[in-house]
């Protein structure tokens, strides 16, 4: 299978990648292949051998929501990263798929333009933004974007507007249908002021900075807050702050975050998730919903 990939022409190839070096909890073990296509045809050339061969793979953007296991994943992973289209037209921008969202939104922030100052701490890429429609502060990819362009599984490039994209707290028609895959976005702002606009970035990073352990590896928050309470204080009355398993720890600065201490696993990680959630469920009959996956 290697081999013959190699033969497609398709991009940028590494063997055995190991997929700490991919995700922002400094997780995981090897992929049997990461392949960054160099064009939407070698993509789709490479998305054509896939399903011709059934063969798994994924999309992977920043990796700032997955955890692997240490044991591997014994699929392809793509990286759109040549997918960095970034282009403006009055106060609509098309942006590539593989851009990283902080970079897009300070950009569109820095030139005057408001609606994206919620992203200037996501650390993904626009096409994951979209697949699980991030957000923050109240507002969130659906509240911006106008429509994407897509590759269909019969290989089709169509576009897919706001309303046909499904988009929910935290999820889309992306998320439910991963066969789809995103190439680009357009998203429509508005003008604002300069200084107010940097104002509130800065206002929130100094928030972050100071309720957030940004210093470690981690995915951000664990889990979603539940109607009317938060996840943090939940975990936090359960005495779940500073508990660690292996090198996979509780932030004592913010309990619905875990952090990688240095030498944590994929399975730590995962077992401490677990925990918390089976635990704040007997205690309080809650179950907290994930926001971070499992990939096997």
């Amino acid at each position: 299978m290697i081999e013959d990939i190699k033969k497609l022409r398709v991009g940028k190839i590494i063997e055995k990648p190991l997929m700490k070096n991919y995700t922002t909890y400094k997780v995981g073990g090897k992929a049997l292949l990461l392949v960054i296509p160099s064009s939407l045809e070698n993509l789709m050339k490479l998305m054509d051998y896939i399903y011709k061969n059934n063969i798994k793979y994924m999309i992977l953007g920043n990796g700032s929501n997955l955890i692997f296991n240490d044991s591997g994943y014994d699929g392809i992973l793509i990286k759109l990263t040549n997918f960095n289209k970034f282009e403006q037209d009055g106060n609509e921008f098309n942006i590539g798929a593989g851009v990283p969202t902080i970079k897009a939104s300070l950009k569109v922030s820095k030139e005057g333009y408001t609606g994206f100052e919620f992203a200037t701490g996501i650390p993904g890429t626009i096409g994951g933004a979209i697949y699980m429609n991030a957000g923050a502060y109240n507002s969130d990819m659906g509240y911006i974007t106008k429509s994407i362009k897509v590759l269909t599984p019969d290989l089709k490039v169509v576009t897919m507007y706001n309303k046909e994209l499904e988009f929910h707290y935290r999820t889309s028609f992306l998320k439910t249908h991963p066969n789809y895959i995103c190439l680009e976005a357009k998203i429509v702002l508005r003008k604002g002021k300069k200084d107010a606009i940097e104002k509130v970035i800065k206002d929130r990073l100094e928030r972050r900075l100071a309720s957030q352990p940004l210093e470690y590896p981690s995915a951000g928050s664990v889990f979603r807050n539940p109607d009317g309470d938060y996840a943090g204080r939940l975990i936090e009355e359960l005495g779940y702050k500073g508990k660690s398993i292996g090198g996979a720890k509780v932030s004592e600065k913010h309990a619905n975050f875990i952090i990688n201490t240095g030498n944590a696993k994929g399975e730590d990680i995962k077992k401490l998730i677990t925990n918390i959630q089976k635990d704040v469920k007997e205690k309080y009959g809650i179950t907290l919903k994930i926001e971070q996956e499992f990939v096997d």
